[in-house]
């Protein structure tokens, strides 16, 4: 009996579509973070996770309607609580791929800051602290596609047992 082609983990069609709307998401984060940055005043490292949180809701509908196709699955709920907590780990390696790279770049192999100013910009980019945080953006892409394919939004039974234990606490 052949496979459904949905069934593989690295299908082209959902790969391609879920890298255009994680590519969304991580630009989402990376302006948030800028603006953060200056509207409140903190570290780029500081900036990372409320900006993380802010492209979570757009990441999670787009998942949903786009990447792996589960607009009809009528388990939106369920999805969100999986969702939410893919997102948490993914939050942490992003936070971590981040901050780890750049004390490498600067403390370890000793490279310099280096700042750009974009066209038609005022202020200066640090683009050390960008590719750090593209670098830790990237270390969080394989694992979220892996589980959000295979765990998100894939009845696995973990939410119903999630339901009942709460339910009996």
């Amino acid at each position: 009996m052949a496979e459904p082609k949905n069934s593989k983990i690295f299908n082209a069609k959902d790969l391609i579509a879920y890298f255009i709307v994680a590519g969304t998401g991580a630009v989402i984060q990376l302006v948030s973070s800028s603006l953060i940055q200056d509207w409140f005043d903190i570290t780029w490292s500081a900036s990372i996770v409320p900006s993380y949180l802010v492209g979570l809701i757009w990441g999670f509908t787009l998942t949903k309607l786009f990447a792996f196709d589960a607009r009809q699955s009528n388990q939106t709920r369920r999805e969100m609580v999986k969702f939410f907590m893919v997102a948490t780990v993914s939050m942490v390696v992003t936070k971590l791929g981040a901050d780890i790279s750049y004390k490498i770049v600067i403390d370890y192999l000793g490279y310099d800051i280096y700042q750009a100013k974009l066209p038609f910009g005022k202020k200066d980019v640090n683009i050390t602290e960008m590719a750090c945080y593209i670098f830790g953006q990237g270390c969080s892409f394989i694992s979220n596609y892996i589980l959000h394919k295979t765990f998100t939004f894939k009845s696995t039974g973990f939410y119903d047992r999630l339901k009942i234990l709460i339910k009996d606490s």
